[in-house]
């Protein structure tokens, strides 16, 4: 006999969608979460983060000087900033704890419910959870199928104390009491990228980046990156580039550093605080998944095939089998594992048409994959570069920075590979074009849609239609902000472009 027919273990957005998704089944679901309610996806993460960037950002416009008005006495405090995030992340939580209550049981129509337990869970075999809230009683549950969306944390560096004082991590922003005077972010990736730009719009920080590559972002094209890049450092961002750290410690109340550069000289630098952003650890540790039997990879994580683990009917989502570290996918994972459990669902997962925003300045959408991706597969592409400079919105808003790069296979189809826009709402040009990769159909179908005008999505049309020869913007006239070309490939394997 089982207490619930599925158990969730994490509240996070993995967790929570499936729990919903369970619940549309009519199933007897538990939800299981230790600490607060929406985990990393809203406290000191997706939600939580892009508050404070939406909140820099609107810092950082009402101080400027070039659009025809000078605001006066304007000012910040981190106290404040951090007040207005956690308003936010307060109001996503209610909707969720409100839904959760609504329900916990039954009603005409209706068979699902949900059962919130606060507690932390350990396997004490494949079929049973020892579950012990915060004053140490343990309830046993039996479940007929477990999913673990337990998330992740901040990955440590050996020989780093993160004391969350001087030495942070993402866990500990909002902790902070005041602008730091100076900040080193260790790490050039999307996370670290994300709290530079976030600092550095503020402009109350002297911001630092440790980045051992030759360029930030290095799984992005060159021309993303180098833009992304030279917008930091026109605001004041050290760049660190190719540089290897040595040590990092404490001295008093600040903290002191020192890299290695590439050709070899040694730099010591001392800042207020450092920030450590070396990527995510999944949380799994504590569940004992060896009393289930469940597989782990040699970093901790759980291994799945489609979500299912190697238990049969235990199923991981979301961060914890570090896949991708996205509220979105997680979202999409732990629906796709009730679907499956519940016989709803045969086809596997696919992240062909995976998009992500990365909130840098400017703004980055992505989605498919991108030029160097492109030609380390050696797939034939054309490629169409189209200039935020020439599209109106952009003008209108006085923020002509970015460009929107289209990739679409080499024949008459042309079927998009991927794209990438940087600018002023640059996410929303990602829906059309998911649309159609999803359904693979031509991107011609994109160059006479009926747009409002005047909008960003205006540059993603015309982009189209440079790659058919029909742009209102010319190339040949426009030469340096934009760009049509054609890559094959030799055989030598290097690209070729046309």
């Amino acid at each position: 006999m089982t207490d619930f027919d599925i158990t969730v273990i994490g509240g996070g957005p993995s967790g929570y969608a499936a729990a919903m998704r369970a619940w549309d089944f009519g199933k007897r679901v538990c939800l299981i979460e230790r600490a607060r309610l929406g985990g990393t996806g809203v406290h000191n993460g997706a939600l939580s983060s892009k508050t404070m960037w939406e909140l820099s950002r609107d810092y950082r416009g009402a101080t400027r000087r070039d659009r025809g008005f000078t605001a006066t006495g304007v000012e910040v405090r981190f106290e404040a900033v951090c007040e207005a995030v956690q308003q936010a992340t307060s109001v996503k939580v209610e909707h969720m704890a409100r839904q959760l209550r609504e329900l916990a049981a039954p009603s005409p129509g209706y068979p699902g419910t949900i059962t919130w337990l606060h507690g932390t869970a350990k396997f004490i075999d494949a079929n049973t959870l020892a579950v012990a809230d915060a004053d140490g009683e343990v309830r046993q549950i039996r479940s007929a199928n477990f999913l673990i969306a337990t998330g992740s944390r901040p990955r440590a560096v050996p020989n780093i104390e993160v004391d969350g004082e001087a030495i942070l991590n993402s866990d500990h922003i909002e902790s902070l009491s005041r602008f730091p005077k100076s900040l080193v972010i260790l790490g050039a990736g999307v996370v670290g990228c994300e709290y530079a730009t976030i600092f550095a719009n503020f402009a109350q920080t002297k911001v630092y980046i440790i980045d051992r590559a030759e360029r930030i972002l290095p799984f992005e094209d060159v021309d993303v990156s180098r833009l992304c890049s030279n917008n930091l450092e026109r605001k004041g961002v050290t760049i660190h580039h190719r540089a290897s750290l040595v040590s990092m410690h404490r001295v008093g109340d600040e903290v002191e550093y020192t890299i290695e550069h590439s050709g070899g000289g040694r730099e010591t630098i001392r800042v207020e605080k450092a920030l450590i952003s070396v990527g995510r650890e999944p949380n799994a540790g504590s569940l004992d998944l060896a009393a289930a039997g469940v597989e782990l990879g040699p970093q901790g994580q759980i291994i799945v095939d489609d979500t299912q683990t190697s238990v049969p009917h235990i199923w991981a989502a979301g961060d914890v089998t570090l896949d991708i570290a996205l509220v979105s996918i997680g979202e999409i994972e732990g629906r796709h594992a009730v679907e499956r459990i519940c016989g709803a669902c045969t086809t596997p997962l696919s992240y062909e048409n995976l998009s992500t925003i990365m909130f840098l300045d400017p703004e980055v959408a992505a989605i498919g994959i991108n030029e160097q991706e492109a030609q380390k597969r050696r797939i034939p592409y054309r490629v169409a570069v189209y200039s935020y400079a020439l599209v109106n919105r952009a003008i209108a808003m006085r923020a002509t920075d970015g460009f929107v790069k289209l990739l679409v296979t080499d024949d008459d189809e042309m079927r998009i590979l991927g794209m990438r826009a940087l600018g002023v709402h640059a996410s929303t040009t990602l829906e059309a074009v998911s649309l159609m990769m999803t359904s693979s159909r031509s991107v011609r179908e994109l160059a006479e849609l009926l747009h409002p005008h005047p909008a960003v999505t205006e540059g993603l049309q015309d982009c189209v239609r440079m790659l058919l020869g029909t742009s209102i913007h010319k190339p040949v006239v426009f030469r340096t902000d934009l760009r049509l070309s054609r890559v094959t490939y030799a055989d030598t394997g290097e690209p070729q472009h046309g």
